[in-house]
């Protein structure tokens, strides 16, 4: 059967299909989230992310495998930096953009992104590649990826692995937050005490709401925190309002939302989904300053989320070594890069070897840096 290509998932296909080729219950790639981006306008128009999908179908038409992909014209919201490998490009007079990205728009978490058959799976790749140059792509970027894709990938002539570094808690068997502070050294120990001190002793309380017990204002609220991040710093927000109320809608159990309020007003937020064993902390903003703030919603009332639900892991997020001091440990992530300019992939399979031995050093160090009282 053809492989097709979707730019709609929403309208092409039934959500109980897509998501019967999900390996686990992670929500970044459930039908859900992925058409909730599309349907309010995240991703598609002018953003640069111009979904792409590709799904394959048996003589039935039933799915048989499926890609999340994206043509990109630039290359914001990935967190896998090729920007540098874009002004190589554009010094040599080679053309980057536009490109196609296999990864979950705006979300840097580790997870499926080949689905389904795994020999189809490989058929489908090959065709991709073999046709990049024909569409005009430089290449095919495969972001975040876990083991069963890495296992297709490793085995595929031209493909380049990157590793990264991120930083997440594991939950061993704690009861409760005071358990998970008496496996630190007592120097942390204290410093995490004394920063949650500070938040309470200014007033601020925290209530944990599912997708589906907050109402649109509390939405409107959540927004404005989420976009303020960004427009502090001069940026557009990524998502639209839109999003939010659309992933209430579809998927609201998957929803964990702290708001942090003093003298129960509303003053900052932290946005998370849940999966089965894992926690995700995304977005997070605040409309005023207030000491330690971020890191006790952010952080600690995350780590009490996680503990309280039972699961495994706790990810808040690409962004580093603030984590560290705080339980967090170095977790390596994968990516995988074809590049269709021979003398381009040269070059950066080349900077690929060195930066593994800088990752890979960083995360050994990082890890003797922790604050537990013993390696475990």
């Amino acid at each position: 059967m053809p492989i097709q290509t979707i730019s709609r998932l929403g309208q092409d296909v039934a959500a109980a299909h897509w998501d019967a080729l999900l390996p686990d219950a992670q929500p970044f790639l459930r039908h859900a989230f992925l058409s909730a981006l599309e349907d309010s306008g995240s991703v598609g128009g002018r953003s640069g992310w111009q979904a792409e999908h590709r799904v394959l179908r048996d003589q039935h038409g039933r799915l048989l495998a499926a890609m999340p992909l994206y043509r990109k014209s630039h290359s914001y919201g990935e967190y896998v930096f090729d920007w540098a490998w874009a002004d190589a490009c554009q010094r040599a007079g080679i053309a980057y953009y536009p490109k196609l990205l296999c990864a979950v728009p705006f979300s840097p978490v580790s997870g499926a992104r080949l689905l389904g058959n795994p020999p189809a799976l490989g058929t489908m790749l090959d065709e991709l590649t073999e046709t990049l140059s024909n569409q005009g792509l430089s290449g095919l970027h495969v972001n975040f990826t876990e083991g069963s894709a890495d296992g297709i990938l490793a085995g595929r002539e031209g493909w380049l692995e990157r590793i990264g570094c991120q930083f997440h808690w594991h939950n061993r068997g704690y009861r409760d937050f005071q358990d998970f502070l008496d496996a630190l050294t007592s120097r942390k120990r204290k410093q995490l005490r004394k920063e949650r001190e500070q938040v309470a002793g200014q007033g601020i309380e925290f209530d944990w709401l599912v997708g589906d017990q907050l109402s649109e204002e509390q939405w409107d609220f959540v927004y404005a925190c989420y976009a303020n991040t960004y427009q502090v710093r001069g940026q557009a927000p990524y998502l639209t309002r839109l999003f939010f109320s659309l992933l209430a809608e579809r998927m609201p159990q998957a929803i964990r939302v702290v708001l942090a309020k003093q003298h129960a007003r509303p003053v900052a937020m932290a946005f998370s989904l849940l999966g089965e064993q894992e926690l995700y902390g995304r977005y997070w903003g605040c409309l005023a300053e207030f000491d330690r703030l971020h890191f006790e919603t952010c952080f600690y009332q995350g780590i009490e989320q996680a503990i309280a639900a039972g699961v495994q892991r706790f990810d808040a997020g690409a962004q580093g070594e603030h984590k560290l001091i705080r339980g967090f440990e170095p977790v390596i992530t994968r990516s995988w890069h074809y590049l269709v300019h021979p003398g381009l992939r040269a070059a950066v399979a080349d900077f690929l070897a060195q930066e593994r031995h800088g990752v890979l050093a960083y995360a050994q160090a990082a890890r003797g840096a922790l604050p537990y009282r013993q390696a475990d």
